[in-house]
Parts: structure tokens; C-alpha cells; sequence
């Protein structure tokens, strides 16, 4: 006997809430019912999935494995789905992790551009740290990532942009006064605000404040580019950010300004990101010139 798709949507559900109480509410089932199912389900692959504790409900080693498998033949039976609804013409869902740094400076037009093209695909998109767009695509959480390519080894990839970084100071600071572009020395040993340890950005930003001899702020993590900026804007150092947020936020008042780095640490490359070639090629293809189109014309605007 083979696990249900309904026993399949158990599990993931169980997986991604960690409760069995909390998924048994999403589902809209009794928690005697799913336990007993999730125990038909574990009878039949011959495994133990969770590991029940005070703590919840955690996947075992076999678990992870068979949580990520159940996803994406989930996913794939609601693209036959969808296949069946919209007779073929690049239908389904799309789940995409992106780079909260990249994401809203992109997707809104480039989403737009594809939905106009191919209006019966669905893009399911979600924000997240590197590390956690590597582990989503790891674990078939998402199809496709929006991000730096290193981060994800084994992987097909198609660029989308090259990114410089750029010094953000407060409207006040010695380095303001200049123009051009900037080397880490003569940013010298200041102290640099970045974003937490988890983003590809921040380890961007620690060899830069290596290279200039300056510090990486202990006090203060910051958890979106706007964090950082306004720090900056106050004077409390010095924020390194990422062209396409730079621009824009160059765009909201003079209370900082803009410097360009030049280092060969000061450049990063944005890409479409997928594990395996096969039925969700057109969709890669598509977006990925949907987004490289529109960071083009993006960074065209400040050349």
C-alpha cells in the first residue's frame, strides 16, 4: 500500500508547522485523525517520519527526505491540475524564493511583464535569507531562487544582473564631500552596518571592512536595507548597499549620499537559480529574461 495524497499533504503540513495539533486545524481535521493517518503512512513507506517530543514534531533523517519528495509530487499534481484546466499554455504554480536585497526592486514589473504573456501561470514568491533560499531549494520548498549563484552549488543558473555596492553616508560625513567613486582605504576604519550573518551581503560587506581596516558593527544587525540605511543617515557608520536598492533609496532625500566601491569585493552577480533542467524550463527561461530585462533597464537609468 503507497501514502495518499492526502496522507502526502499530512506530512508536509506536519513538516512545516512542527505541531501536530496546528496542522491538524490548517487541515480541518481532528489530531486522532491525522495522527492515524500519518501512522498508515509511515506503515506503508516502512520509516519512522517524526520524532514526537515536548518540543513538537520533528522529521527524522528519512523524514526530511520524504517531506521534500511529498512536496514536489504535490506540487506536480497541482500543475496537472492546472495543465487540465488551461489546455497547456505554460500553466501552474510557481514557487520562487527570492533575496529580500533584490525581490521588491524587480519583481513587481518583471511579474507584470510575464503574467501578460502567460496569465495562467501563478508565481507563489517568498522572501528569505541565502541560507534559507538554499536549504527551500534543497528541500524542494521552492522551484527556482532569485540569488547569488556561489551560494548554490550543483546548480543551473541564468544571470540576471551584475550589481555594484555602494557607500551610504550620512549628508554631513567627510565622505560626502566627495564625488566618484570611493576605495575601501579611503573609507578607512569606520564602522560598517550590514544585514545579519545569514545573507550572501553581509559576508560581501566583512571583506570590505577587512580590506578598508574598518569594524563590522556588533551592536547593531540590521534586518532590511531601509534598517541600515537610516542608520547610516544618522551617522552611525557607514552602509554598503547593493545598486538596485541604492538607486532607489538615492531617490528619498538628502539625508545620505551615494558612493561607488571600487574592489573587486564590491560586485555581485543576481541569478535565476533551479536544481534540475525538465517540465519548468519554459517558466525558468521566461523569467529569467523577464527579470534581466527589467535589471537592465533599472541599471541603464543610473549609467
Amino acid at each position: 500500500m503507497r501514502p495518499t495524497l492526502r496522507q502526502l499533504q499530512y506530512i508536509v503540513t506536519v513538516a512545516d508547522t512542527g505541531r501536530f495539533g496546528l496542522a491538524a486545524e490548517i487541515l480541518g481535521v481532528s489530531q486522532p485523525s491525522l495522527s492515524a493517518q500519518l501512522a498508515e503512512a509511515e506503515a506503508s513507506l516502512g520509516a519512522r517520519l517524526f520524532e514526537r517530543g515536548r518540543g513538537g514534531a520533528n522529521p527524522t533523517p528519512i523524514g526530511k527526505e520524504v517531506v521534500r519528495r511529498a512536496r514536489r509530487l504535490l506540487a506536480d499534481m497541482e500543475d496537472l491540475r492546472a495543465v487540465s484546466r488551461a489546455g497547456g499554455a505554460m500553466p501552474g504554480r510557481l514557487r520562487l524564493g527570492v533575496l529580500p536585497t533584490v525581490g521588491p526592486y524587480l519583481l513587481p514589473e518583471a511579474t507584470r511583464a510575464l503574467h501578460a504573456s502567460y496569465p495562467d501561470l501563478r508565481l507563489m514568491v517568498r522572501e528569505e535569507a541565502t541560507r534559507e533560499l538554499e536549504e527551500g531549494l534543497g528541500s524542494g520548498r521552492f522551484d527556482m531562487v532569485l540569488s547569488t549563484p556561489e551560494d548554490h552549488p550543483g546548480t543551473i543558473s541564468l544571470p540576471v544582473a551584475e550589481e555594484a555596492l555602494y557607500a551610504a553616508v550620512a549628508a554631513d560625513d567627510p565622505l560626502a564631500r566627495g564625488n566618484g567613486p570611493v576605495r575601501p582605504a579611503e573609507i578607512g576604519a569606520r564602522l560598517f552596518l550590514t544585514l545579519g550573518s545569514n545573507h550572501r551581503l553581509a559576508r560581501m560587506v566583512a571583506a570590505l571592512a577587512a580590506e578598508a581596516g574598518g569594524l563590522i558593527s556588533e551592536e547593531y544587525e540590521g534586518t532590511s536595507l531601509d534598517a541600515i540605511r537610516s542608520m547610516a543617515a544618522t551617522g552611525a557608520g557607514v552602509a554598503i548597499l547593493p545598486s538596485l536598492y541604492a538607486l532607489d533609496a538615492a531617490k528619498r532625500g538628502p539625508d545620505i549620499v551615494l558612493r561607488s566601491i571600487v574592489s573587486h569585493h564590491a560586485r555581485r552577480t543576481i541569478a535565476l537559480v533551479t536544481r534540475v533542467r525538465g517540465d519548468r524550463q519554459p517558466e525558468f527561461e521566461a523569467l529569467a529574461a523577464a527579470l534581466a530585462e527589467v535589471a537592465q533597464g533599472r541599471l541603464a537609468q543610473s549609467a
